[in-house]
């Protein structure tokens, strides 16, 4: 009950952070996408700095529900951020749920609660090899990198959808480090997990994925990054958990068509949330680089 409440609470505050980061980085220049400038630019408005001091009191109710409980168990909760994020939106922008807002909520949800009731997840399996490890990361980190040198040559609101599946791939496999720098402070220390790599790269990938979610932010309305970061999060969250941090979840031919169902049908709820009407518009009209001077 505890990992779950501080999951919900997270999700909660990621929400809330990514419609006021949003917000934001919609009126930051078109120039600066991509660019660390960016973020320099984003700092100068109140309400990005609402957004990223609600965001921070997420990640930190999300590391101690990682603490907490296994990464294949609070990955999935987290995904429930997009439903507080569409409440936002309903209050800054007058608009129903309806049937089809309410149908995603439904879905995400049932989603989650079938892929957890079948897959069961928990953790104190064998770590991983170190070769399965660094495997594990290399093949999340190069799919986010492909992904966005893909974005680069695709029109603006395709390439905001790239940027936040790349991000959402980044910070899925930053919360499986967390986890694991999580137990190296367990068993000795603060100190001791400083001199661990994975400590540093928790860092590094966060101020990456935020560099990416930012500018998909600022080049799209919200329905086309915050569905893409929402979906692939877990998703690298629980590859990477399985993959290198020794959660199991069930593997019998049942449990596994389960979760694959649960699996499917909270991607179906966010797609079908961030097509809502609630969520953020944003600068329409701009399909493309060159129609603001940025070279493609």
């Amino acid at each position: 009950m505890a990992v779950f409440l501080l999951a919900v609470g997270a999700a909660c505050c990621l929400g809330l952070g990514f419609v006021l980061q949003q917000h934001a980085a919609q009126r930051a220049p078109r120039a600066d996408l991509l660019r660390w400038r960016l973020l320099l630019d984003l700092c100068r408005m109140p309400d990005w700095l609402l957004g990223i001091a609600v965001m921070v009191a997420g990640l930190v109710l999300s590391g101690l529900a990682l603490r907490a409980g296994e990464v294949s168990l609070v990955e999935p909760l987290l995904t429930v951020n997009l439903v507080f994020a569409m409440a936002l939106a309903r209050l800054l922008y007058r608009q129903r749920l309806g049937f089809s807002g309410w149908g995603g909520v439904v879905l995400l949800g049932v989603g989650v609660t079938v892929f957890i009731a079948a897959g069961d997840p928990k953790g104190g399996g064998a770590t991983a090899s170190e070769l399965r490890h660094w495997l594990v990361f290399g093949i999340v980190a190069g799919l986010a990198l492909l992904l966005v040198s893909l974005a680069k040559r695709l029109p603006l609101f395709e390439e905001a959808t790239l940027l936040a599946l790349a991000a959402g791939l980044l910070y899925g496999l930053q919360d499986a480090l967390s986890r694991a720098s999580s137990r190296h402070a367990s068993h000795g220390g603060i100190f001791s997990a400083l001199h661990h790599w994975e400590p540093y790269a928790v860092v590094g990938l966060g101020v990456v994925g935020l560099l990416l979610v930012q500018s998909a932010f600022e080049a799209a309305p919200l329905k086309m990054s915050l569905p893409a970061l929402t979906a692939a999060q877990p998703l690298a969250g629980i590859v990477c958990a399985v993959g290198f941090l020794g959660d199991r979840l069930r593997v019998s031919p049942a449990a596994l068509t389960w979760e694959t169902l649960g699996l499917l049908a909270m991607v179906a709820g966010v797609i079908v949330i961030g097509r809502h009407p609630s969520m953020p518009a944003g600068r329409e009209g701009v399909p493309k680089r060159a129609a603001d001077g940025n070279p493609g």
